[in-house]
């Protein structure tokens, strides 16, 4: 489940509004079918005790589920730089006319790659991913002639470097399809609409005191917007820059 900007500040106003629902009702059933008084608001108070830490486990969960795909996206994106630059050094091992023909090539690659973490349009995304193949392919074509005509260790080590490259490229676009499970985002969501009704419908508060009961939906809700921002690696304000990418291809260009 994959959140634009839009759908997130979507997710932060429905989740609010829900979850404040959730409290309304609880508050209009309170000591309309069980009377909390005496034995029975112990015993509440553990179910709602246990089914707010739940609560907090489960969003906790969520949340290093997202930073922890934020950090291998991170991870990946340094290793990918580093692959590159590795792979345009050791363009001098082959013959100068392969060499040649190499390095533009993967300037034109790193490009497209720095282009793939800052673009936010759909349609220019594809288009990167067909120039990404097509550069690929002629990346590899330009070290497959050299390594069958002249196959030793020094052009084997032209070969790993390229293999890692395309590699490197392929573990980025894995990593960055991964998200947080739709199952999980409806599980936060079920829990949180039933800790919001318990506590609406716990509440000693008379009718004014609602707004208090505002709160938890409202921290609940941010909390729900920020694990979407942290999982959404295109979009949002927490999101992956290309950095060592851009230093890199401003190493190759001076």
């Amino acid at each position: 489940m994959e959140f634009t900007i839009r759908h997130r500040g979507m997710l932060f106003v429905v989740s609010f509004a829900m979850l404040t629902i959730a409290v309304w009702l609880g508050t209009r059933v309170r000591g309309r079918v069980v009377d909390l008084e005496g034995p029975a608001r112990g015993d509440f108070d553990m179910i709602l005790g246990a089914t707010l830490t739940l609560l907090g486990l489960i969003i906790g969960f969520s949340f290093s589920m997202a930073i922890g795909r934020y950090d291998q996206r991170k991870n990946l994106e340094e290793a990918e730089a580093n692959a590159i630059g590795t792979a345009y050094v050791r363009a001098d091992l082959l013959p100068a006319a392969d060499g040649t023909r190499l390095r533009p090539l993967l300037r034109n690659y790193l490009d497209q790659r720095i282009v793939f973490y800052s673009t936010e349009d759909s349609d220019e995304l594809a288009l990167v991913s067909a120039n990404t193949a097509k550069l690929q392919a002629g990346i590899w074509g330009a070290v497959q002639a050299p390594a069958a005509a002249q196959p030793t260790p020094i052009t084997a080590l032209v070969v790993v470097a390229i293999n890692d490259v395309l590699n490197s490229q392929g573990y980025t676009q894995a990593a960055w399809w991964n998200r947080i499970p739709v199952a999980a985002w409806g599980l936060m969501m079920m829990m949180a609409l039933c800790c919001n009704f318990l506590i609406g419908f716990g509440s000693r508060s008379q009718r004014g005191g609602f707004k208090l009961l505002i709160v938890l939906p409202l921290i609940v809700s941010v909390a729900f917007m920020l694990v979407a921002d942290i999982d959404t690696p295109r979009r949002g304000i927490i999101k992956v820059a290309p950095q060592n990418l851009i230093d890199i291809a401003q190493s190759l260009r001076q």
